[in-house]
């Protein structure tokens, strides 16, 4: 099994803690003609469809593979000491289920892809060391969901990371973003879908996007987010949902309130989604949502 974790620094000069993925058959890749692709230096796998523009700076990005396969990858700030989003494919490989949740100790790992000193107060591997998680409010959010990755039971262990996880409230977790969670798998589900591209993820670099922190420490994202590219044999959509992290029950309300255009997305988040798609075809699938294209009402 091979991981891959690059460090990206300002100035543009590059650090590879292990080597980039050079072996990777980069399937989910496309044409060239775009002015605004990842480049791929550092990483091999920055090329692929489900991939947003990489912030640079002092980012680290993580991809984890199961098989040989890229299962998910992580954008990590190391300096707010949080993540910036996951990203991910959901075809008919990764939607079968094979396995169930992971239910283990530690619940919530360390990533072992991530050094300990871009964590928060982890001067050690010892685990007992200061999850802000528990016992603040908020529920480790997955960001890349459990129940996507049930292909492998490595692979949905992978989820289970901290680097995967950003904290919410229960409310929201368990009901208005868990529908969410559903509805796009549903989407990728339809006999008609071959693949859907996901990047999901919160606000963390406005402090007007952010909550107050846990103890002190740990930030807590306003507004998560998740921005969809949809693939089959008509071509490609795209679509966003964006939504508050409230202690509100909002599971009743009709998801259609939520979403948005990747291009409005691109405007409150900053981040440039699907950027290596050629650029003609970005700039149609991102400018509009056709509500009626994906079953919202």
């Amino acid at each position: 099994m091979k991981k891959t974790i690059a460090l990206l620094l300002l100035g543009g000069m590059a650090i590879t803690f292990n080597a980039c993925g050079s072996d990777d058959e980069n399937e989910n890749s496309t044409a060239d003609t775009n002015i605004n692709k990842n480049s791929t230096e550092t990483c091999t796998e920055a090329s692929r469809l489900e991939f947003p523009q990489l912030k640079g700076g002092n980012s680290i990005v993580i991809v984890h593979r199961t098989g040989g396969d890229v299962n998910y990858s992580v954008e990590w700030d190391i300096d707010l000491k949080s993540q910036r989003w996951s990203c991910y494919t959901l075809d008919r490989k990764t939607l079968t289920s094979r396995t169930s949740r992971y239910y283990g100790n530690p619940q919530y790992p360390l990533d072992p892809d991530l050094p300990l000193r871009f964590y928060l107060d982890r001067p050690t591997a010892d685990y007992s060391e200061g999850d802000y998680f528990y016992g603040s409010g908020y529920d480790h959010g997955h960001i890349c969901p459990s129940a996507d990755r049930l292909y492998s039971k490595e692979a949905n262990y992978q989820t289970f990371f901290l680097t995967n996880m950003q904290p919410q409230y229960n409310a929201f977790n368990a009901n208005l973003w868990a529908n969410m969670e559903e509805q796009v798998r549903i989407w990728a589900r339809a006999s008609t879908t071959d693949t859907l591209y996901v990047c999901k993820g919160a606000t963390i670099d406005k402090p007007e996007h952010r909550l107050l922190p846990i103890k002190n420490k740990l930030l807590v994202p306003r507004y998560f987010f998740m921005a969809l590219l949809l693939k089959n044999a008509q071509g490609f959509r795209a679509m966003a949902f964006w939504a508050e992290n409230e202690n509100v029950d909002r599971s009743n309300d009709k998801l259609s309130k939520y979403a948005i255009s990747v291009d409005e997305l691109e405007k409150r988040t900053g981040i440039d989604f699907f950027c290596n798609l050629p650029d003609e075809t970005e700039n149609q699938v991102e400018k509009n949502l056709v509500a009626n294209a994906w079953g919202l009402r």
